[in-house]
């Protein structure tokens, strides 16, 4: 039990350089929120941990051997598992962070983020928000627009057909916002925002809540963070 009497999160690591996880495992452990319940050094043994352990958060490296985290992640919604997924990217070499998208993750954090950001990503997502860096989700956006020249103006058409309020909700979804946290902002009952979001990822099309905020960046309800020099 933490210091105020919660449960901590369950959290799972999934990459396959022992270093990398006894780094993120110091990390994570650093917070008495969060504790890492098990580790895996592939995709195959991370759904395993999550089937095994039900952790409310599994953080995954996008490229691991035999199966990626990519994999991992479609794997685990596949089976219907509440697990949050995080994927863990290295910003500039990494050419499936779309892919991760469809898969189902709910965040995307750069493995040179400040450990601080790591902690928060996983807070974040097991909250029920969403942990987007703002590099990765202009990774995100160049790759989708060299996919589909047309993707901000059919991102602009899906968003216009949302009410004023469902786009308030979703701009404060793209920021990370949890659904407690818009309930908080918008002085508005927890349920009502669930029933926003619910409303938003029909119109949008969207099968969570990064792909909602993805759609958001690229209509401009909320700007891209810009990119280190």
């Amino acid at each position: 039990m933490t210091a105020d009497g919660t449960r901590p999160i369950r959290v799972i690591i999934a990459d396959d350089e022992s270093l990398v996880r006894a780094g993120i495992r110091a990390i994570l452990s650093s917070d008495e929120r969060i504790d890492v319940v098990g580790e895996a050094q592939d995709g195959i043994e991370a759904v395993e941990l999550v089937r095994r352990m039900r952790p409310e958060v599994a953080v995954l490296d996008i490229r691991m051997p035999s199966s990626s985290g990519i994999e991992a992640a479609r794997e685990i919604r596949r089976l219907g598992l509440s697990t949050a997924v995080v994927i863990l990217t290295t910003f500039g070499s990494d050419e499936n962070v779309a892919q991760a998208v469809d898969a189902g993750a709910d965040g995307f954090l750069i493995k040179a983020s400040a450990p601080q950001d790591l902690i928060e990503g996983i807070l974040t997502v097991a909250g029920g928000g969403s942990a987007l860096s703002g590099p990765v989700a202009k990774l995100i956006l160049r790759k989708l627009r060299e996919s589909n020249n047309t993707g901000s103006s059919i991102a602009v058409s899906m968003v216009n057909k949302l009410t004023d309020r469902e786009r308030t909700v979703l701009s404060l979804l793209g920021r990370g916002l949890s659904n407690a946290e818009i309930a908080a902002e918008l002085w508005i009952a927890e349920g009502t925002v669930k029933g926003h979001i619910s409303s938003i990822f029909q119109q949008l099309n969207a099968n969570n809540r990064v792909q909602a905020a993805i759609i958001a960046y690229e209509a401009g309800i909320i700007p891209a963070a810009p990119t280190s020099a």
